[in-house]
This record gives structure tokens, sequence and C-alpha cells, in this order.
């Protein structure tokens, strides 16, 4: 990501940050326990004084903020080299193929086989769980399409892009609570993630990073007291994620309190940012965080199974040494045993992956990329919602996988038209 003439290492850093820290929170969520029925896995209840932290840690606005930082950038240097829509979506919607493709197919063959072969309610419903993951990568699929037109608005209208998003993510929450159907914040998916884009566009824009320095403090103290009003004065959930005692909190449906958060974190990176700390970093570094960046998606996608690894494994040693299983399946142990884990398989996984993204012709279709757009997203969708076990009972997790699968192959086609056309 460049800022200016060189790259912006903060918005490289945070990311980086932003990535470690999803999957060492994600090894707290569950325990392990070594019972006399076997291993069993403990939702973790945290303590009421962990709630702050919750908001200190909670990094997924960042995902976002950078999206829109990015994505500026590569719509500027499209104007200026004239390049096509459809050069643009083909180019930015390739990136998802390599991932999405493999990690969907292996998980429709696991959960497929184990749905055939055993309980088929059980592989159903293990596999709409670890699928929620993928409303990261539906919402960002949806934002890459808007993204030039964001990019645009901003330019064009300043702050008020935001404020109706802030003001139509607050209508949606207060509807949710006063008929206590939380179910219905699945709007401020459309809302809240855009709001937070559209601030990384102003990121990039200058906002923040240029002009008195009193604006970035200003930023986050706003966001942080806006975060603090609507937990205290509106009765918003006190925490950024759910745990095994509150279930639903603020990011899953996302609440206007990640947009307050967002406005914050981008005060913080400015200030970062201004303090020159990250101006330069050494060249064997920088070319480290380019290939975290790089399979960023890839880390996200694949964590959890990740983090399963490590415990099983851990968990079979456990049992053949009782007397450690404290310390073995203690957070301690599995938050860096999975780090490991993630560092040995994703690169080996990122191999694969970078050889089914389809390369980039000399012409691209427009209609196909739309189309790709769409069924990959529309895809993407049913799988989260559903799994991925294909099996004529679950026709939902069927049709998505499909769908995956037929709209990875219309964008390689989009992205490179002439050879579609020399097949025709």
């Amino acid at each position: 990501m460049m800022s200016g003439g060189g790259r912006n290492h903060v918005i490289d850093v945070a990311r980086a940050c932003s990535v470690l820290v999803v999957v060492v929170f994600h090894t707290l969520l569950y325990r392990i326990e070594l019972t006399d029925a076997g291993p069993t896995l403990v939702p973790w209840a945290a303590p009421t004084w962990l709630y702050p932290l919750t908001w200190v840690l909670m990094i997924m606005p960042l995902f976002f903020v950078a999206g829109g930082f990015a994505h500026t950038l590569t719509i500027d240097r499209m104007r200026r080299e004239g390049d096509s829509p459809a050069q643009y979506l083909a180019s930015r919607g390739r990136r998802f193929v390599g991932p999405l493709v493999v990690f969907v197919s292996f998980c429709a063959v696991l959960f497929s086989l184990a749905a055939w072969a055993g309980p088929l309610d059980a592989a159903s419903e293990l596999s709409r769980l670890l699928m929620q993951l993928l409303w990261f990568v539906t919402v960002y699929l949806g934002i890459v399409v808007v993204a030039p037109r964001a990019v645009r608005l901003h330019d064009r209208f300043g702050v008020w892009p935001m404020l109706v998003l802030a003001v139509l993510a607050a209508a949606v929450d207060a509807w949710s609570f006063a008929t206590g159907r939380w179910e219905l914040r699945n709007l401020n998916m459309a809302l809240v993630w855009p709001l937070v884009h559209q601030f990384g566009i102003a990121y990039q824009r200058g906002w923040w990073r240029r002009g008195p320095v009193w604006t970035a403090w200003a930023s986050v103290v706003a966001g942080a007291a806006l975060v603090g009003l609507l937990v205290f004065g509106f009765g918003y959930p006190p925490t950024s994620v759910g745990f095994a005692d509150l279930p639903i909190a603020n990011i899953q449906p996302p609440t206007l309190a990640m947009a307050a958060l967002a406005l914050a974190q981008c005060g913080v990176l400015a200030l970062v940012e201004r303090s020159g700390l990250l101006r330069s970093v050494p060249e064997r570094a920088a070319e480290s965080l380019g290939v975290l960046n790089a399979v960023m998606v890839s880390v996200y996608l694949w964590h959890i199974p990740c983090i399963a690894l490590a415990g099983g494994v851990l968990t079979l040693v456990a049992i053949m040494v009782p007397a450690a299983a404290p310390l073995l399946l203690s957070p301690a142990v599995l938050a860096p045993a999975s780090l490991v884990a993630v560092g040995l398989i994703v690169p080996a996984l990122g191999r694969l992956e970078l050889r089914l993204i389809p390369p980039m012709g000399p012409r691209q279709d427009l209609t196909l990329a739309v189309l790709a757009f769409g069924v990959l997203g529309f895809g993407t969708l049913l799988v989260w919602q559903t799994g991925t076990v294909v099996h004529w009972d679950r026709p939902g997790s069927t049709l998505g996988v499909v769908m995956v699968l037929v709209g990875a192959w219309l964008m390689v086609r989009a992205a490179d038209a002439s050879q579609a056309a020399v097949r025709r």
C-alpha cells in the first residue's frame, strides 16, 4: 500500500497485527478439558474485568479501513492509466478465487463425506459453524464492487456519505433493540462495514494524517466516548465480541459501536504515522510484511482449522501425559502452537492457491466480471449461512458450493476474455 512515494508501513503493520490478534483470540473462545467422557470443548465466559480489553483488541474494523485505503490507491491508479471497470473488477476478484476454491472445496469434501458416512445433522451443523468465517468474505466481495463509487462519493461529498451510513446504522440498532430481534442487525452488514471502509478512503485522502494533529486526538477521544455512550447510555452489549454467557455482542452482526471504534482506530493509526515510528523499516521486515499481507485471506480462512489441529495434537499428548494436561491445554500453549500451525500450513496452501488465481489477459469482460461477482458473492453467502455439505437433503449448502465454483470459473473467463473468445 503506497502512501505518497513509498509503502505505508503503518497500514501494513496494522493488518499483520490484526491477523495475529484474530488467531490468538480464537484460541481463547473454547477451553479443552479432559473428562471421564473424553476431551470436551467448554465455551469460555470471560470475566467482566476483561470486557474493556475486548474493545482495545478488536481489530476487525482495521481490515475494512485498510481495504478502503488500498482500494482508493487502486482506483486512483486505474483512473490515471485509463483502465476499464472490467479490469478493476477482474483484478480484484481473481485474488479471491484461489483461497475460496481451495478452502470451500476442501471443506465440501470433508464434511460431505462425513455427512454421507455418518450423522447428516451433526456434519451439517459443524460445517455451518465453521463457515461463519465467510461473513467477512461475503461482505468484502460486495464492498469491492461498490468501491469505485464509494471513492467518487467521498471525493465529491466528503463526510456526508459517512453521516448517512451512520444514521442508518443507528436506526437499525434502535429497531433491533426495541423489538428484541438481534437478527435485524444483519442489515448493518451493508451499512457499518461500508462506513468503516469509507473511513479508509478518507484516511488515504489525508484525513487524520495531515493538518492539525489535534484532529487525530479528537478522533480517538470521540470514538472511545461514543463507544462508552452506546454501552452505558443506550444499553449496547458491553463487549466487542461474544462469549459463552454473552453470545450476541457488537461484532456479528455489527452495531454502530464498530464504526465508533474504527473512528478511534483511525486516529491511533494517524498518530503512529505522524510520529514517524514506521516511516522506514528494515528491508527483510518489509518483505515479511508484504508476504503476510499477500496471504491475509488464506490466514483468515484457515486459522480455525489450524487451531483445531493444534488443539487435537495437544489433546493427544495430554491424554498420554495426564500430569501435563493443565499446561498443554492452557491458552498459553495453545495460542503459540496455533500460530506455528498457521505458519507451517498456510504457506503450503498458499502455493496451491496461487496456482488457481487466474492470470489477467489483454482484455477483460465487464459482463462476465459483474456476473462472476454476483454468483461468487451469493454462493459465499449461502455457504456462510448453510455450510458446505453436498447432499440432496441439504439443497442450500449444495447450491452454495456449486455457486462458489461456478463463480470462480466465471472470474477466470472474465480476467482473460481473449482466451474465452478463442475457445468460442
